[in-house]
C-alpha cells in the first residue's frame, strides 16, 4: 500500500507545530512519514479530521491541536520506531472516509504495527472494527465512555449509535464489549438490559474508581480500545460540548491508558471527541498527549508474557468450586506476575475462539473462587462459547 496516496504529510513549517524541538523532545525521536517502509517501525500515528457523523461540531480539527503539545513532551529511547503518517485525507461522504481508514489500518495490523489513532469523532471506531473484520479475526472492544451509544437498527450511523452498528455487522467478528465508566444518568435501561443479554461488560464510574488498578485485567482483554474524552471531568478535559461535571480525573485516564499499552493483545487504539474550539489553554490536547504517552509507555514495557502455547513457567492453580461441581484454572504469570483464567469450550468452536479461551482476570478473581463462588468474567465468557 502507497501511504502517500492516502495521508497528507506534517507540515512543521507553519502553525502551532512549529516550534524550536529540542533533540529530547518527542519529535526528535519519531519519523515523519516519507515513502518509509512502515513495517519496520512498532506504531504508527494517524490523525483523521472527520465529524460529519458527530454531535461535537469542531473535532475534526483535533489531531494538529494534539500533536502540537505530544511532539513537545519527552521522547522515548530508539528500542521503539514510531512513525506519524500525517493526516488521513477526508472522503467525499463518511463512508469513504470508514473505507480508507478500515483498510489503513487491516494493512498495518498485517504487518504488525500498532496504529494510533488522533480523531475526529468516535464513530471512527467502526472503521477500526472493519478492519478486524476484513481480516476476519474475532475481537474484543473496549470503551472508555460515559454512555454505551446504542441506537436502533434503522439509523443512520453517528457517534451515538456506533456500536449498534457493529453488533449488527454479518458475519460478526466481535466477541466481546466492555464499556468502562458509564454514568448511569445517561443510560437507557433496556440498552443496560441489552448489555447483559448480549453477556457484554459495562462498568459504572463510581465502581471503577474506588479501585482502578481492577481496569486493568478488562483493558488486557481487549484488542481495540476506543477513548471518548468526554468519558473526563469537563473541569480537567473541557474541548467537548457533551462534557460533564463527572467523569475520570486526567490522571486515572493516563492510568488505563498505560494499562492498554502494556498488553500484548492490544493492536489498535483510539482517541476521539477532542473539541480545540472550546480547549481553554490546550488543556484537553494537553490531557491526551499525555495519555498517549503513557500508552507509548506502557508499550515500552511490554512483557510478552500472553500464555499461548506452552505455560510450563508459568504457575498454575486449579480451584475446585461447590463441591467440585466446577473447577477454575488460573495461571500467574512469572514475568509480570498477572493473571489469566482458563475457560472451558465446545469442541466446535476451538479454532474460531481460541484467543479468547484465557481470560485476563486479578487476584481478585482468584480470591473469589477460593470463597466458593465462580468469578463473573469466567462465568460471561463460558456462556458466550456455550
Amino acid at each position: 500500500m502507497d501511504f502517500s496516496e492516502y495521508f497528507e504529510s506534517v507540515n512543521l513549517d507553519k502553525g502551532d507545530l512549529n516550534f524550536d524541538y529540542t533533540d529530547k523532545q518527542f519529535l526528535n525521536t519519531i519519523e515523519l512519514y516519507k515513502d518509509q517502509n512502515v513495517s519496520e517501525f512498532n506504531i504508527a500515528i494517524i490523525g483523521v479530521g472527520e465529524e460529519r457523523n458527530s454531535t461535537n461540531e469542531g473535532c475534526a480539527i483535533a489531531p494538529n491541536h494534539v500533536r502540537k503539545y505530544l511532539y513537545r513532551l519527552i521522547g522515548f529511547d530508539a528500542s521503539i520506531k514510531i512513525i506519524d503518517l500525517g493526516n488521513l485525507k477526508i472522503g467525499a461522504t463518511c463512508e469513504d472516509t470508514y473505507f480508507a481508514l478500515s483498510s489503513i489500518l487491516e494493512e498495518l495490523i498485517k504487518k504488525n504495527v500498532l496504529p494510533i489513532i488522533i480523531g475526529g469523532s468516535q464513530d471512527l471506531t467502526y472503521a477500526n472494527f472493519l478492519a478486524y473484520k476484513n481480516l476476519e479475526q474475532t475481537v474484543n472492544l473496549v470503551s472508555i465512555d460515559s454512555k454505551f451509544d446504542l441506537g436502533e437498527a434503522n439509523e443512520e450511523i453517528s457517534s451515538n449509535n456506533f456500536l449498534t452498528k457493529i453488533i449488527l455487522q454479518q458475519p460478526n467478528y466481535l466477541f466481546n464489549y466492555s464499556n468502562i465508566g458509564y454514568q448511569s444518568y445517561y443510560i437507557e435501561r433496556d440498552h443496560l438490559d441489552l448489555i447483559s443479554k448480549l453477556y457484554f461488560d459495562a462498568y459504572r464510574l463510581g465502581q471503577v474508581q474506588k479501585n482502578i488498578e481492577e481496569v486493568e485485567p478488562i483493558v488486557r482483554n481487549a484488542d481495540i480500545l476506543s477513548f471518548d474524552i468526554s468519558a473526563i471531568r469537563q473541569s480537567e478535559a473541557p474541548a467537548n460540548r457533551n462534557a460533564s461535571p463527572n467523569g475520570f480525573y486526567g490522571e486515572q485516564a493516563c492510568q488505563i491508558t498505560r494499562y492498554a499499552g502494556m498488553s500484548d493483545k492490544l493492536t489498535s487504539i483510539g482517541f476521539y471527541e477532542i473539541n480545540p474550539e472550546l480547549d481553554s489553554n490546550g488543556q484537553t490536547a494537553k490531557s491526551v498527549a499525555q495519555m498517549i504517552w503513557y500508552f507509548i509507555d506502557g508499550y515500552n514495557h511490554r512483557k510478552n508474557d500472553y500464555p499461548v502455547g506452552g505455560r510450563k513457567t508459568y504457575l498454575k492453580y486449579i480451584v475446585n468450586i461447590q463441591d467440585g461441581k466446577n473447577e477454575v484454572v488460573f495461571y500467574k504469570s512469572d514475568k509480570s506476575e498477572r493473571w489469566w483464567m482458563d475457560v472451558p469450550y465446545p469442541a466446535h468452536n476451538k479454532i474460531k475462539y481460541e484467543r479468547h479461551l484465557l481470560v485476563p482476570c486479578s487476584y481478585n478473581d482468584y480470591q473469589t473462587a477460593c470463597d466458593n463462588e465462580v468469578p463473573n468474567r469466567w462465568w460471561q465468557t463460558f456462556q458466550k462459547l456455550s
